[in-house]
């Protein structure tokens, strides 16, 4: 089987459903062509037989020639052999373009995910990355797997109408009227097919986001009371989609039945035909047979024919999707070339936010949503929307490279996941960080315990989303993880939200100490975190409105009722 180990899946030409299909074929287009030589070669040889068969029958029994009927039986068990060994060989090639085509649709889906990085959320759902992800590229993957099929099937009922044509014009002429009309009429039926079967992706792909929603904040729903209210929203539309695919069922449903019905008409009147040539004196018993057994084979390829032409509709809807995501540009550009300085303050213009070079900087904001802001700004996942660019050390981000940028600034915030894996690796995923570091980086993040209840310590493997972890585990793992980056400016948001006072007060000490002469900002409101900072900005309406230390700006009412609300609500 041929292997895959390409890292880099090339760039589609064209983004259009046929174009992308077109594209994986010319990829991989060696195998293709092969499994397209033996998807020619099984059906050619099984469309052979009848005719050896007919001449057994013509030649040896009727002849009474038993060296005629040993040589064409020979013939027919070859022709068998190599029916069977072309059969092998062909699904080999089909499953090995079904792999290719999966695999470089799931690295192009991927690697676009990560180049869009925090665009992508803003841009399409997660149910809708899912859905892309698993089911499309299942689709693409049986397409290009019914390419050899289809194609050798479209060669064999040439093969037998050319021989048919040859024994008897008008049965020939029938097979070539035939199969161009069933081909018509299983188009007709597929044109209405393709449209349902759009419907039902989209709706598909939006009860998969509703569905990865409600996961995601099952917490927070049970808290307010609300899962039985989305629940049943759930189950609204679950019987939507359900019906949706009821009726893309009645479609496929007609057109299975003419799939079955039309080969069979076609059977029916071949063999009617030949039995009155016979009766006529114009075929042979020993023909008849082959015709009787040429029309039989007919039903298979037609069948295969229409199935192939079905899976491709789908796949152009797959497809779809693939592009749609694939054209996606994320919401910022490269950058420039320019190389960041080795310290200086990074500075935010839109709201006046100044972080001093290698300090410990705490901004509170009276609405989080700005904390969400003022923290994509800081390491350029967004841009202000005037235009002016954040500046680290007198540098426009916007001027150097968006590597350089995520290299020397890290933004850390809740929505970070844990993926399945050894913990070591979860939390060093740079890859350069010994034992010792990646321990003392769980000490600041006051995390030990968590390490110490693991059966395997750093090599246990931790489920998807780290579901055995709790929220405040899950959320010290995560500080850990951004104080092994070690990067220039850490920003931090929420980094202590879900976790008790004393455990707060221990990171917030060690955090200070850990990144001492690094430049550190921490987004949250509470007094505890606030006191270790070296300055403290209050932030109202994206806009700075106090800075001191947090004992100073106790003294302003808008901050002292912000903090005092946490500190209340942490006892």
């Amino acid at each position: 089987m041929r292997a895959f180990p390409d890292p880099d899946p090339g760039e589609p030409s064209r983004f259009t459903p046929g174009g992308y299909l077109l594209w994986l074929v010319r990829t991989q287009l060696g195998i293709v062509l092969l499994g397209a030589f033996y998807g020619c070669l099984w059906p050619t040889a099984q469309a052979l037989i009848p005719y050896g068969v007919g001449r057994a029958i013509d030649d040896g029994l009727t002849g009474r020639d038993r060296g005629d009927l040993l040589l064409w039986g020979g013939v027919v068990l070859g022709l068998g052999i190599l029916q069977g060994a072309a059969a092998i060989l062909q699904d080999r090639c089909a499953l090995t373009n079904a792999l290719g085509a999966r695999y470089r649709t799931l690295q192009l889906v991927t690697r676009q995910a990560a180049r869009l990085g925090a665009t992508l959320p803003r841009k399409s759902s997660a149910g809708e990355v899912l859905s892309v992800g698993v089911s499309d590229v299942q689709q693409i993957g049986r397409a290009l797997d019914l390419s050899s099929r289809g194609i050798g099937s479209a060669v064999a009922i040439g093969v037998v109408a050319t021989i048919m044509l040859a024994t008897s014009w008008q049965l020939g002429l029938v097979v070539l009227a035939g199969v161009p009309i069933m081909v018509w009429a299983v188009g007709a039926l597929l044109r209405p097919l393709h449209d349902r079967q759009a419907r039902l992706r989209e709706q598909q792909a939006e009860l998969s986001a509703h569905a990865v929603d409600i996961v995601g904040g099952l917490r927070v729903l049970r808290g307010i009371g609300g899962e039985e209210m989305f629940a049943g929203r759930y189950q609204t539309e679950s019987q939507r989609l359900r019906h949706a695919g009821v009726h893309v069922a009645r479609a496929e449903a007609v057109l299975e039945v003419v799939r079955m019905l039309l080969p069979g008409l076609l059977v029916a009147t071949v063999v009617y035909l030949g039995a009155r040539q016979v009766l006529a004196g114009d075929l042979t018993s020993g023909q008849l047979v082959a015709f009787y057994g040429y029309a039989v084979f007919l039903a298979t390829p037609i069948r295969r024919i229409t199935i192939s032409a079905g899976e491709v509709m789908k796949a152009l809807v797959s497809a779809r999707r693939v592009v749609d995501l694939l054209a996606l540009e994320p919401s910022i550009d490269g950058g420039g070339s320019a190389p960041l300085p080795d310290g200086g303050d990074l500075v935010d213009p839109a709201s006046g936010l100044v972080v001093g070079g290698g300090r410990f900087t705490g901004v509170a904001c009276t609405s989080p949503a700005d904390a969400a802001v003022l923290a994509d700004r800081l390491g350029r996942y967004t841009e202000a929307s005037d235009g002016a660019d954040v500046t680290f050390g007198g540098v426009p981000l916007r001027e150097a490279g968006l590597d350089e940028v995520r290299r020397r600034i890290h933004v850390a915030g809740n929505e970070a996941r844990l993926f399945a894996a050894p913990l070591r690796s979860e939390l060093t995923a740079n890859g350069r960080s010994g034992d010792e570091r990646v321990l003392a980086a769980v000490d600041v993040a006051s995390a030990a315990d968590v390490l110490e209840a693991l059966p395997a310590g750093l090599d246990t493997v931790v489920t998807a989303g780290g579901k055995e972890f709790s929220g405040g585990q899950q959320q010290r793992l995560r500080l850990a993880r951004a104080v092994l980056t070690e990067s220039d400016v850490l920003v931090l948001v929420e980094a202590t939200s879900a976790v008790d006072a004393h455990t707060e007060a221990r990171i917030a000490a060690r955090l200070a100490v850990a990144r001492a002469g690094r430049t550190t900002v921490v987004f949250g409101t509470s007094p505890v975190l606030l006191d270790h900072a070296d300055r403290v900005v209050l932030v109202d309406d994206g806009a700075v409105v106090a800075a001191g230390t947090h004992a100073s700006l106790l003294a302003d009412p808008r901050y002292r009722a912000l903090v005092a609300r946490e500190e209340g609500m942490s006892q």
